[in-house]
């Protein structure tokens, strides 16, 4: 198992059996001596590369899984009472993953040295198990779903614009005023110009604004905001620092806008191990409480 991951991993069978400190000869052998056992073909060889078969892709899929339990299987014996050490592969959202993980990651790095991460920080939707993450972080009101999960903080959004917009345009009253506003609206949102919200008597409603402007950047979204383009529905988690300096000034700050939470989720493998659960643990931990970016005081 560990040859057919190291010959996937590295690309090539001279480059696994490098790794694997074994004649390139020694590697072929054994990988056709698996194939003649299992009876199917795993890995396509050409000259120039190697391609896994259907077979060979659910067969290293496995592999992985299997020596990672492993390894937890054997750091948990023998590390018991020391370090935690071994890899966590983590997915996740692209701006609140840089804007408030990063520094989790490393101080967790910091405390933890022996833990190695691979991060993919994007907002598309990953199969955990398919593509062999422990956990990801996630920005979502979660349906049901066969992983679990863990609430980290609460995401809350806000309707905001500059200073400069309002006193050019007029600052909406009500929610049906946006509709003469021009808007700024997240393109990866599944209708970006419906914008929901609960009224200060706490019943919803919705508005469907005009967009001059979509993207699926959100810090481009909030330059242009700040450059008085228009009006923006966006997290707090990455508004707080202009409305902290004035930037940018709440709309109908007495409404709710859209209501997300951040959860940690991970598949219901046979046991969690140390490190996620402590990697976990540690982002909980660090997120409780009212988040540092709602506390923005008054606007």
């Amino acid at each position: 198992m560990q040859m057919v991951v190291s010959v996937v991993e590295s690309g090539s069978i001279s480059a696994a059996a490098e790794r694997l400190n074994l004649a390139k000869s020694a590697v072929s052998r054994r990988l056709a001596e698996l194939e003649a056992r299992l009876g199917v073909s795993l890995i396509h060889r050409t000259t120039r590369r190697l391609n896994l078969t259907d077979s060979g892709r659910a067969y290293y899929d496995r592999c992985v899984v299997i020596l990672a339990d492993v390894e937890e299987a054997e750091s948990a014996l023998s590390q018991a009472h020391q370090a935690l050490k071994g890899g966590l592969k983590v997915a996740l959202p692209h701006a609140f993953g840089l804007q408030h993980l990063a520094p989790l990651i490393q101080e967790f790095m910091t405390l933890h040295p022996e833990v190695r991460f691979e991060l993919d920080f994007n907002d598309r939707q990953i199969d955990l198990m398919q593509e062999g993450f422990d956990l990801a972080i996630r920005i979502a009101t979660l349906a049901d779903s066969s992983l679990i999960a863990r609430r980290l903080a609460p995401i809350r959004h806000a309707v905001c614009a500059s200073p400069d917009y309002l006193a050019r345009n007029g600052t909406p009253k009500i929610a049906s005023d946006m509709t003469r506003h021009v808007c700024l609206a997240y393109s990866n949102l599944s209708d970006p110009g419906l914008w929901s919200y609960r009224g200060p008597d706490g019943q919803p409603g919705s508005v469907r604004v005009p967009v001059r402007l979509a993207a699926s950047s959100g810090d481009f979204l909030i330059r242009a905001a700040i450059a008085g383009e228009g009006l923006i529905l966006h997290p707090t988690f990455s508004l707080y620092e202009a409305l902290r300096s004035g930037r940018l000034v709440r709309v109908l700050a007495d409404h709710t806008w859209l209501e997300l939470s951040a959860y940690a989720v991970y598949p219901p493998t046979r046991h969690l191990s140390s490190r996620v659960r402590a990697f976990i643990d540690f982002v909980a931990d660090r997120l409780a409480g009212e988040p540092c970016w709602d506390r923005i005081g008054p606007t």
